[in-house]
C-alpha cells in the first residue's frame, strides 16, 4: 500500500503535466505515433554495454595503430622495487620532503638520488601511458563527432530545430520519430558507459566530481524523457555535442606532437564553446523554456524544475569558460614561467624528471585547460 502511494505521488500528473492533460493522453496507441515511456529508459542500460564493447574495439583496432604510426610509444613504465619503508612513506605523500628523504636514507641505506628515483618510478607507474591517453581521446573524438553529425541529420528537417517555439506547440502531445528516439537512447547509453568505464580510464583528480556529473546528466536526460521535454532536450544535446570533439581533436594533435595544429584546434574549441554554450544556449534554449513555453503552455511544476537545471548548466558554462580565458591569458602573458593548472588532473601532470630536465612544465594552452572542461 505504501509503495503504491509513493508511486502515485512520484508520477503525480499535477507535477509532471500541464492542466487538462493526463498520462492516458500520452499512452501509445495504434497508428504509428510514439510518446516517450519511462519503461524504455532500460534500453540505454543494454546499449551501454554495446557502446563500451565498440569503444574497446575502436581503441584496439583503429586508434592504437594510428598512434603507433605517428610514433607514440606503447611501453609500460618501469616497476619500482618493493621496499617497505618507501612504500609506507609513498602512501602518505607521493612527493617526499627533505626531512622525509633524510629519514628514509637512515632506514634504507639508500642515497637521496636513489630515493628520489624510486619515488619518480612509483609515480610513473600510476600515470597512464601516452598511448592510453591517445586512444581514449580518439574514441571520444569519434563518438562526439559521430553523434553530432547524427543529431544534426536527425533534427535538420524538424520544425523546432530552426524555430524553438515549435518545442511547445501542442505540448506535451509530441510524438517522436525513430531517429529522435535513438538519438536520445544512444546519448543516455553513452553516459551510462562512462559511469562504469571511468573506473578503468585515465585516473583524474576530479574523479568523483566527474562521476557526479555523469549521474546528473543521466538524471536530467531521464527527467526530460519522462516529461516529454524531448524536443528542447535534443536542442541542448546538439548544442553541447558541437563543442566536445574539437577539444578531443586538440588533445590528439598534442599527443602526436603536432603542437601548432593542437593550438589551432584549441582556439576553434574556445570560439565554438562561446558561441554555442554562452550565446545559442541561453538565447535559443533558455529563452524558449522560460518565455515561449509559458506563453503557449502555461506554468506547471516540472517546468520549473527543468528550468532550474538549465540555469545551473548555464552557470557551469560561464565558470568553465572563465577558466579557459584565465588560463589562456596567464599562459600567453607569462611565457617561460611555470603556470599551475586551475583544476589540474593526473592526465597532464609533468613528471619531476621532465621538469628538472626542461626547466619548466609544458605551457601549451591545451596542457592547462583541455581537461578542465567537461560536458
Amino acid at each position: 500500500m505504501a509503495l503504491s502511494s509513493a508511486y502515485d505521488i512520484f508520477w503525480s500528473e499535477w507535477f509532471w503535466l500541464p492542466e487538462n492533460v493526463t498520462w492516458k493522453d500520452l499512452e501509445n496507441k495504434d497508428g504509428g505515433l510514439y510518446y516517450p515511456q519511462a519503461v524504455h529508459l532500460f534500453i540505454p542500460l543494454v546499449l551501454a554495454v554495446i557502446v563500451f564493447a565498440v569503444r574497446k574495439s575502436f581503441e584496439s583496432l583503429i586508434a592504437r595503430p594510428i598512434g603507433l604510426y605517428f610514433g607514440i610509444k606503447d611501453g609500460k613504465p618501469k616497476i619500482a622495487p618493493q621496499i617497505s619503508a618507501l612504500d609506507n612513506s609513498y602512501k602518505i605523500k607521493k612527493f617526499p620532503t627533505e626531512e622525509t628523504i633524510k629519514a628514509l636514507e637512515k632506514q634504507t641505506d639508500m642515497t637521496e638520488r636513489q630515493i628520489q628515483r624510486w619515488f619518480r618510478m612509483k609515480r610513473n607507474q600510476e600515470r597512464p601511458s601516452q598511448m592510453k591517453r591517445f586512444t581514449e581521446a580518439s574514441w571520444r573524438f569519434f563518438f562526439y563527432f559521430s553523434i553530432f553529425v547524427y543529431g544534426v541529420a536527425v533534427l535538420w528537417d524538424k520544425p523546432w530545430f530552426s524555430d524553438s517555439i515549435q518545442c511547445w506547440v501542442g505540448y506535451p502531445k509530441h510524438h517522436l520519430s525513430t531517429g529522435v528516439f535513438w538519438y536520445y537512447m544512444i546519448e543516455i547509453s553513452f553516459y551510462w558507459s562512462l559511469m562504469f568505464s571511468q573506473f578503468m580510464d585515465v585516473k583524474r583528480k576530479d574523479f568523483w566530481e566527474m562521476f557526479a556529473h555523469h549521474c546528473a546528466t543521466i538524471l536530467l536526460l531521464a527527467f526530460s524523457w519522462c516529461g516529454n521535454f524531448v524536443r528542447v532536450g535534443t536542442l541542448v544535446l546538439c548544442i553541447h555535442d558541437a563543442v566536445d570533439y574539437w577539444l578531443e581533436a586538440a588533445k590528439m594533435a598534442k599527443y602526436i606532437k603536432f603542437q601548432r595544429l593542437c593550438d589551432v584546434l584549441f582556439a576553434v574549441f574556445g570560439v565554438v564553446w562561446f558561441i554555442t554554450r554562452l550565446v545559442l544556449y541561453p538565447t535559443k534554449v533558455m529563452w524558449s523554456t522560460y518565455f515561449e513555453c509559458i506563453q503557449i503552455v502555461g506554468p506547471f511544476p516540472s517546468l520549473y524544475y527543468f528550468n532550474g537545471i538549465l540555469v545551473i548548466l548555464l552557470i557551469l558554462h560561464a565558470y568553465w569558460f572563465s577558466l579557459i580565458v584565465t588560463v589562456a591569458y596567464t599562459v600567453l602573458s607569462k611565457q617561460g614561467e611555470e603556470v599551475t593548472d586551475i583544476r589540474s588532473s593526473d592526465e597532464e601532470e609533468v613528471s619531476e624528471e621532465d621538469t628538472t630536465r626542461n626547466g619548466s612544465g609544458d605551457h601549451s594552452l591545451t596542457n592547462h585547460v583541455n581537461n578542465s572542461i567537461t560536458k
